[in-house]
């Protein structure tokens, strides 16, 4: 039989091993604290429910949709990025909506990248971000973030060992799984960086809320002319805790977003209005929602980090994201993150993300997830005591 060429360019997913092993001992009896997959476990604010209650109960939203998001949705969109950081966008050429980031993502990369483009994308990374490329044939150079490198100095060095020209460069701040955090400026040199370059840029937004410690998280498109270069995402199931309602957003350049609305269009009719309608409560109407889901993850993070300090594995607390990035403990480095992982699992009933798993500069940590209540993160730290 012929080769599935493009899924064979797909490694096994190297999360899935903890997975099983989760699996397994749950299947045992044993009680695992999950904090391996970021999958949030906060309910959806009530007033979201409420609309999509209201709108599934409307047959007229019981037909297509449109693939680009319905105009309402994209204008609610346009008018969070005014209030939020003070862009302007057009909701007709320059939003569309997504069924996630997830999706929109790996579909931009689909529709722009083709055989012999060349996309930087930092390492280690949220698996989507290098994998897009894969899935769309490109040629992939990653190079290495995190402490210990100098941004902007391995991106010059990656460029130069690059031929022909990169096309595109993705990125994601605050940053997953390493939970690194930028400022504006950092945003004026990707742009400089852009145009020297002639190269597109994807931004992932997706924890712009989920910050802390008075850390306020920028967005690409307030630097002058990123539109020219670039589009941003963002996702609602985060800070919004609707994970599995699949809604996401990009904004930005024109051509970028003609490019993907004419992809999508090929691929689907656009995500259940009801959920779409329900959104727009969502972006207009639960700020104060999205502080208390916030709050709720800023308590996680010092429970965790405090519990973990005081047992002898020293971690710095984010200034963002749901995730915790933590050093292999000194003694346990040699094994590598995962093998680290499984030990944790089997002897401390606590199941982590390997870093291994993000890309090869991943390796010596491990990522924790803040998706369990404090009781339970407090239960995990007694359980990593006595690995420890």
């Amino acid at each position: 039989m012929e080769e599935f060429r493009r899924i064979n360019r797909l490694p096994p997913y190297i999360f899935s091993i903890i997975d099983n092993l989760k699996l397994q001992s749950r299947r045992e009896g044993e009680d695992i604290i999950d904090l391996g997959m970021g999958n949030p476990d906060l309910p959806t604010p009530k007033p979201v429910v409420d609309k999509l209650i209201e709108a599934v109960q409307n047959p007229k939203n019981h037909r297509y949709s449109v693939s680009r998001g319905i105009y309402k949705l994209r204008l609610a969109i346009t008018n969070w990025y005014r209030r939020n950081y003070n862009v302007d966008l057009d909701p007709d050429s320059e939003a569309i909506v997504t069924m996630g980031a997830k999706e929109g993502l790996s579909h931009m990369a689909l529709s722009i990248v083709g055989p012999g483009d060349v996309v930087l994308v930092p390492n280690p990374a949220y698996p989507i971000h290098p994998y897009s490329v894969v899935i769309a044939g490109g040629d992939l150079m990653s190079f290495p973030i995190g402490k210990g490198y100098d941004f902007f100095e391995q991106l010059m060095k990656a460029v130069k060992r690059t031929w022909p020209k990169p096309k595109l460069l993705i990125i994601s701040f605050p940053n997953n799984p390493t939970t690194a955090v930028v400022d504006l400026d950092f945003f004026k040199k990707i742009v400089d960086f852009a145009r020297d370059n002639k190269c597109l840029v994807i931004h992932d937004l997706a924890y712009a809320d989920l910050v802390f410690d008075d850390y306020r998280a920028p967005s690409l498109l307030q630097v002058p002319g990123a539109k020219d270069i670039g589009v941003e995402f963002f996702s609602m199931s985060k800070s919004y805790s609707m994970p599995g309602w699949r809604v996401g957003f990009a904004v930005g350049n024109q051509r970028m977003i003609a490019a993907l609305a004419r992809l999508k269009s090929y691929f689907d009719y656009g995500m259940f209005q009801p959920i779409q309608i329900a959104s727009i409560i969502a972006l207009n109407e639960i700020q104060d929602a999205v502080k208390e889901i916030t709050a709720v993850y800023k308590n996680r993070r010092d429970v965790l980090v405090e519990g973990l300090n005081k047992i002898g594995w020293e971690i710095e607390k984010p200034k963002a994201t749901m995730f915790v990035w933590a050093p292999i403990p000194e003694k346990f480095k040699q094994m590598g993150s995962l093998d680290f992982s499984k030990v944790l699992l089997k002897e401390g009933k606590v199941a982590v993300s390997p870093g291994i798993g993000f890309g090869e500069y991943g390796e010596g940590y491990v990522r924790f997830a803040l998706v369990e209540n404090e009781h339970r993160i407090r239960q995990a730290v007694r359980g990593i005591k006595g690995v420890l």
